[in-house]
């Protein structure tokens, strides 16, 4: 018997990375269906294929845009007519220091990291699970200060105080909600934040010096740190941060 036998999951930027490889997990422990989201559709459907095509969905769509989340719940309530499980892991961010940092760049980071996750969250309600778990992608960068990010880690603060506040919000429904904090994590995303190969390997090097482990983690990792939390594996746990940073955000 798996983990998370015969229950509906949600992931949202679900097409790579740590998106990916959770609903891959999700699966592994008996997920009866899981459905994901992402902007891409030719990224959509390399996962879809990567995941087998079985007991998964992709849906094209933008978190922070609220009519995108209606044809999302209206889809799953129509498919399944409910959700068990909801990980909440789309975001995004871009380095922009104090003193270049604009209008537009402010808004675009929080509509997707905060405005996003507070109305995939609260649309998600009307057809989710009593005792049902949601999950929060949060960051080390709730707790650390780095340099040239202040409006990202902005956003992530806000995911851990998102979770506290909606575990007493939703107790009375038995709702669990956590939040799983990644540190340097072997991603797309990632990899993609330096310009060249070079730089890359400086960039990656750097990242894992930073750890206690002396390495970046894997987005399977973080995938077992979500199904613990999604699961009844951690019955009685709500309004956590686990921090899966190889002990950056520790030491």
């Amino acid at each position: 018997m798996g983990k998370l036998d015969g229950k509906i999951a949600l992931i949202t930027g679900g097409s790579e990375g740590i998106g990916l490889a959770t609903a891959q997990r999700f699966l592994a422990e008996g997920a009866a269906h899981v459905f994901i989201t992402g902007r891409r559709q030719e990224a959509l459907d390399k996962a879809v294929k990567t995941l087998g095509g079985k007991n998964v969905t992709a849906v094209q769509g933008d978190t922070s845009n609220l009519a995108d989340l209606d044809k999302l719940y209206s889809l799953i309530q129509k498919e399944k007519g409910h959700l068990d499980i909801l990980f909440a892991n789309a975001g995004s961010g871009r380095v922009a220091p104090l003193g270049s940092i604009t209008e537009k760049h402010f808004d675009d980071t929080f509509n997707v990291n905060a405005k996003g996750v507070l109305f995939t969250v609260q649309k998600a309600l009307p057809i989710f699970t009593n005792g049902g778990s949601i999950i929060l992608n949060g960051s080390i960068a709730s707790v650390k200060g780095v340099p040239g990010l202040s409006v990202y880690c902005a956003t992530k603060a806000a995911l851990r105080s998102f979770a506290r506040c909606w575990t007493v919000d939703l107790k009375e429904r038995k709702i669990r909600v956590n939040t799983v904090s990644p540190g340097p994590i072997d991603t797309p995303a990632m990899r993609s934040a330096t310009s060249n190969e070079e730089e890359q390997k400086a960039f990656m090097a750097t990242m894992a010096a930073g750890t206690v482990m002396n390495r970046i983690g894997e987005s399977d990792e973080v995938a077992k740190a979500v199904v613990f939390l999604a699961s009844d594996d951690s019955s009685y746990v709500t309004g956590i941060e686990l921090f899966v940073d190889g002990g950056t955000a520790q030491i």
